[in-house]
């Protein structure tokens, strides 16, 4: 594609199906670096801020709104999260914290291409600047079903289901060749492992990043 996006230093994004790991990763991440002392900053999307809780409140169906608006808002959100004055992933990142989030860019071109076309998306996003890794946790859509169905009592969220999350795997894929060429790198992992052996691997990336 042209007018590649800025590739950022020191920034790692988890990405996966619904039921994949990144939140268990996105933990042991976080217990391990604190007890590293390297300075960190550990998120996920959406956010905890306003427009990210009311993204939360659409995905777990308390709210509706229309396809276009719900990408809208994740765009809206994500720009809250780069962009926040001294709390956001630049300003952190200028402080040398090392930054892992839970979803990010890829998500939105996975998930709302569903309804949207996917160029809209893409036209939302595409001044973002891209993490420096992407760990995408390969899990096959039964077993990550599999773990949502576990979970018990969950509320069912709008992306659930397999047909559905067997059109966002191939969207991320999609979305990972667009920007093959930007320089940054992606690590494909098996989502099937232990979550301890998986981390192991995980560990080793998170590792490999130089400190700012």
């Amino acid at each position: 594609m042209d007018g590649e996006p800025t590739v950022l230093d020191g920034f790692l994004v988890l990405e996966g199906l619904d039921g994949a790991g990144t939140t268990t990763q996105l933990a042991l991440a976080a217990e391990k670096l604190a007890s590293s002392g390297r300075p960190h900053f550990c998120t996920s999307e959406p956010t905890s801020g306003p427009v990210g809780r009311q993204v939360r409140d659409i995905l777990t169906r308390r709210l509706e709104v229309e396809p276009r608006t719900l990408a809208l808002l994740f765009a809206a959100d994500r720009t809250e999260h780069l962009f926040e004055p001294g709390r956001g992933i630049l300003d952190r990142r200028r402080r040398g914290e090392l930054v892992i989030s839970d979803r990010y860019l890829f998500s939105s071109l996975a998930y709302q291409s569903l309804a949207c076309e996917f160029d809209f998306v893409l036209a939302l996003n595409r001044d973002f600047p891209l993490p420096r890794h992407v760990v995408f946790l390969d899990t096959p859509v039964a077993e990550s079903q599999r773990r949502l169905a576990a979970r018990g009592g969950a509320r069912q969220e709008l992306f659930d289901g397999n047909d559905l999350q067997d059109r966002i795997r191939a969207n991320y894929h999609r979305s990972f060749k667009l920007f093959g060429s930007a320089g940054m790198e992606l690590h494909v992992l098996d989502g099937t492992e232990p979550p301890d052996r998986l981390f192991g691997k995980f560990w080793k990336i998170i590792e490999s990043m130089p400190m700012l």
